[in-house]
């Protein structure tokens, strides 16, 4: 088998390996990653407030290493896709925003990983 065929065929196991997801792709075509949570630090937030029930702002900033202005944006980009809920507080005279993972977050996590390992299971195979 040529390298080419072997590609072809590779590609083939790796499409029918992969959920299904938007139409609005091309036939054949193998899905994509949901672009919005695979940026490292969207998945970092995403992932980090997985496994807790909220976070502050700062408590974000400290577990992903990043600055105000980043984690600002991407967190706002997270919001504003319904991912993360964001309620903000004072403690004392201090603002506080924290955050939390919606159940579309959650959902949308979820479909992710299983993207990721499908596809990581897709190249393992021989």
């Amino acid at each position: 088998m040529s390298s080419r065929g072997g590609t072809v065929a590779r590609q083939s196991t790796l499409r029918k390996a992969l959920p299904q997801v938007a139409p609005q792709e091309a036939p054949g075509a193998a899905p994509r990653l949901d672009r919005l949570i695979h940026e490292r630090l969207r998945l970092g937030i995403v992932s980090a407030l997985a496994v807790n029930p909220s976070l502050t702002f700062n408590e974000l900033k400290g577990l992903l290493k990043t600055t105000d202005g980043n984690l600002s944006v991407h967190a706002r980009k997270l919001e504003d896709a319904g991912y993360v809920a964001c309620a903000k507080s004072f403690d004392g005279r201090m603002p506080r925003t924290e955050y939390r993972l919606s159940a579309a977050g959650r959902r949308a996590l979820e479909k992710y990983l299983a993207h990721m390992e499908a596809l990581i299971k897709a190249t393992r195979e021989k």
